[in-house]
Parts: C-alpha cells; sequence; structure tokens
C-alpha cells in the first residue's frame, strides 16, 4: 500500500465518482465527523458521482439514499442498491432477491443464527439487525466486549457450513444467501443507473475502505483507498488497497477528499 500522498493528477484526472464504505471508513468510532461529511459535499459540489457501499441495513439506506448527498447506495454487503429519484420524489429500490426469496433465505438465516448463539459465546445480533432485509449481522464487537478473532473465524465456519456466504467487517460478520457482494452490485447500479460498463467504472472510480469485507471492492477497482486502521486487518487479507491514508477512519476518508479536490483543481 502506497501512501496517499503518492497519488497524482493522472491518476484522478478522468475520476467519475467516490465509493466508499462507512463503519470505521467514513465514521471514526461509530461517528461521523464534521470533518468526514464536510468532505462529501465538498465532493458532490465538485460534480463528483457518490455511492456508499455499505454493510448496514436496509433501513438505513432508506435514509442514506434520501438525506445524504449521494447519489445511490449499495447495502447489506450487495443485496440492494437504493436510490432517491428527485424527479418523482421517490426512492427507488433495486434488489437482487424477490420479496419471497428474501423471507426464506430470512428463515433459513434464523436456523444458522440459532448455532452460532449456542456454540459462539460473547457475540450477539446486530443492534441494527431488525431492519434487515436480506442478511444476518452478528456483532463481535460493535455494542459488545470483543469477542475475539477466534469467536470470529467460528462464526464464519458456521454460515459456510450452512452454504452462506458471509464477510466480515470492522464490528459485523455478515452471512446471506443469494450470488452477490458489493462489487457485483456495484457494477450493476454502474450499468443500469449511469450506462457505465464494468471496465470503465474500474478505472474511473476510486474505493475506499476498511476491512475483510472490502476487498471485493479493492480487488475491482484500480483507484482503492484503504483509511489507516486497514493496517489492522492486512495480514488476513488477500487483496490490499493501493493506497493508504495517513490517519483512521472518518478524518482518512476527509484526507482522500482533500487530496482529490487539491489534484483536480491544479
Amino acid at each position: 500500500m502506497r501512501p496517499l500522498e503518492s497519488l497524482a493528477r493522472q491518476d484522478v484526472q478522468n475520476l467519475w465518482g467516490v465509493l466508499f464504505d462507512i463503519d470505521d471508513t467514513f465514521t471514526t468510532r461509530g461517528r461521523i465527523p464534521a470533518c468526514a461529511y464536510s468532505a462529501l459535499w465538498s465532493l458532490k459540489e465538485s460534480g463528483l458521482k457518490l455511492v456508499p457501499i455499505t454493510g448496514r441495513p436496509a433501513g438505513w439506506c432508506d435514509h442514506i439514499a434520501r438525506m445524504w448527498p449521494v447519489d445511490a447506495v449499495v447495502g447489506e454487503n450487495g443485496a440492494f442498491y437504493f436510490f432517491y429519484d428527485a424527479e418523482a420524489g421517490k426512492l427507488r429500490k433495486r434488489y437482487l432477491a424477490d420479496e419471497a426469496e428474501r423471507r426464506e433465505n430470512r428463515r433459513r438465516l434464523q436456523a444458522v443464527w440459532e448455532e452460532i448463539r449456542a456454540r459462539v459465546p460473547g457475540v450477539a445480533l446486530a443492534s441494527d439487525q431488525h431492519y434487515r432485509e436480506a442478511d444476518l449481522a452478528v456483532d463481535y464487537c460493535e455494542d459488545v466486549s470483543h469477542a475475539g478473532w477466534e469467536a470470529v473465524e467460528e462464526i464464519v465456519r458456521i454460515f459456510e457450513t450452512h452454504g452462506a456466504h458471509c464477510k466480515v467487517s470492522s464490528i459485523h460478520v455478515n452471512g446471506w444467501f443469494g450470488d452477490y457482494d458489493k462489487r457485483g452490485t456495484t457494477q450493476l447500479l454502474a450499468r443500469e443507473l449511469f450506462g457505465i460498463p464494468e471496465e470503465t467504472i474500474r478505472r474511473r472510480a476510486v474505493f475506499c475502505g476498511d476491512s475483510p469485507n472490502d476487498e471485493p471492492m479493492f480487488a475491482a477497482f484500480d483507484l482503492s483507498v484503504g483509511v489507516a486502521n486497514i493496517t489492522r486487518f492486512a495480514s488476513r487479507m488477500e487483496h490490499l488497497p493501493a493506497y493508504v491514508t495517513p490517519s483512521t477512519g472518518g478524518e482518512g476518508f476527509a484526507e482522500l477528499a482533500r487530496k482529490i479536490l487539491s489534484l483536480l483543481s491544479c
């Protein structure tokens, strides 16, 4: 991972947009710092497209798509994308599975959770589980004391034994049934909403993240950036970002925004 300072003007001169994770990338210790939210507005006002790519639930993404200065949001690790249609005055929702499939998958995930709860002490359902449509989020360090990496690995094993996909974020282990992830749904969004093919979005968007569940995105974009706290997971990851910011969390995101805007203004 190269330092953010080495990012050059030619890297961003044809930039279309900024894609970013939320937890511990746009936030710091669970809060959005003023510098990060201000940076988001500055990027928006520069004409760049903005799309959060998150593991957070549908309920949160409804709010984000309506209230934040973003063009769309991908949620629950690729289960859907939402965007606010300002012309029609409506929130538009695009799911990868229909309601019947989501209902059946939630039933199957309940059985997975019963096994995790019985076998892995010290973890809990994520506090935002009630607002989820498609996945199961197991909290290993957000509202519980850190359960340790052995617990995380056991949760992953249980998900996989049931035939579910799963990803580890900085706070949760998310599992789901369905052939999708952050990368595929982001590429789908780019094609359907903006008419941008996969190879073009790969070259013309930057992705910023912080943890193993961002690996598909780090691998999918030529210009990928990790905030400084990515280093705590680096030894457990195959695909690392190309650049790393000096600071962690939202402060690191703000550094990335300032760097992009300064290069574009040259």
